[in-house]
């Protein structure tokens, strides 16, 4: 049978920072507390996302690409990648701020944890009055200087925090230290990899464990990129019914589509799966004469065999991602 456009289950993760605005405003379901991730489509081991709908329901991310290959993830991906989803799609709800935190890149996350490493970006849906979130450094510095501001407990101090409002873009490359603050929901896209070097988290106690959460502090320190650059932010046009560049990278590709009326994207020179993120509004979907819905807060994989797309909505706004 043909493939056609794929929703998933979403995983929901507990975090000690997560709130209840996956539910509230993105209409989750779930009923747990203190959710802070979504993961939308996932390929990690032991955490991957199952079709939810039409005649494969029920087959997981590797299942699908094992048996459909090129036709599901696009033949160069599946020529490097295999049967391993190259990224992952998540919902963030930050009741409280995250950890600061760093990546590893390609090279060290294979030698360490043999995974991938951590590129991602940030599209901010929604922020609270002075939510913010932090980026790289304020300040040039050196590593001798970062371990005393770490000793000292003022390594906030260095940190360049930036206010954010809805929409607002931010690519983190491995290296950068970055954390989610307070009142922020954002839609992350990342490379396939659950590696993390936590380096400062306020000293706080999970109530799950009752203890501190783990640091990883010498690991961190030949990870992170100490020095200054002079926007962090992602700057980018939106104009309508098209797709407009928002952070492309060698690891992922991501454009912002504000759709007003009725537009048709044809895909046939994109070597790849295609995955809409809605992050405003809904939009209607037709492919090969079949029509689907997409509201805020729900992700859509569109294999690599359909081309042709009719999309129809007054005033929604998607994030395009692929890999080519």
């Amino acid at each position: 049978m043909d493939l056609y456009p794929l929703k998933f289950t979403p995983i929901f993760k507990y975090r000690i920072w997560g709130g209840n605005k996956l539910k509230t405003k993105l209409n989750k379901d779930y009923i747990e507390e203190n959710i802070g991730e979504s993961w939308e489509i996932s390929g990690v081991k032991n955490n991957e996302t199952f079709v939810s709908e039409g005649y494969l329901k029920g087959r997981s991310l590797a299942q699908l690409i094992n048996t459909f290959k090129g036709d599901i993830i696009g033949d160069n991906v599946y020529k490097i990648f295999g049967d391993t989803f190259p990224l992952l799609i998540k919902f963030i709800d930050a009741k409280k701020p995250l950890s600061i935190q760093v990546h590893p890149s390609n090279e060290i996350a294979k030698s360490r944890h043999n995974s991938f490493g951590k590129n991602e970006m940030w599209y901010v849906m929604e922020a609270e009055d002075d939510a913010e979130l932090i980026v790289g450094f304020d300040k040039s510095i050196t590593k001798e200087e970062y371990e005393k501001h770490l000793k000292n407990g003022t390594i906030l101090d260095v940190m360049h925090h930036e206010n954010v409002n809805s929409g607002d873009t931010f690519y983190i490359p491995t290296g950068r230290v970055h954390a989610i603050g307070e009142g922020v929901m954002l839609a992350e896209i990342q490379q396939t990899s659950d590696i993390t070097y936590r380096i400062y988290d306020y000293d706080r106690v999970d109530a799950k464990t009752g203890l501190k959460r783990e640091l990883h502090n010498d690991l961190a320190l030949d990870v992170i990129d100490y020095r200054v650059y002079e926007s962090y932010k992602t700057h980018y046009d939106l104009n309508k019914n098209t797709s407009n560049i928002l952070v492309h990278s060698p690891y992922f590709k991501t454009n912002i589509i504000a759709i007003e009326g009725h537009m048709t994207i044809d895909y046939s020179d994109i070597d790849s799966f295609v995955i809409y993120i809605c992050v405003e509004g809904s939009l209607d979907i037709n492919c090969n004469n079949l029509d689907y819905s997409l509201n805020t807060g729900e992700t859509l994989l569109v294999p690599s065999n359909l081309n042709e797309l009719k999309l129809k909505s007054v005033g929604a706004k998607i994030l395009e991602v692929y890999y080519q």
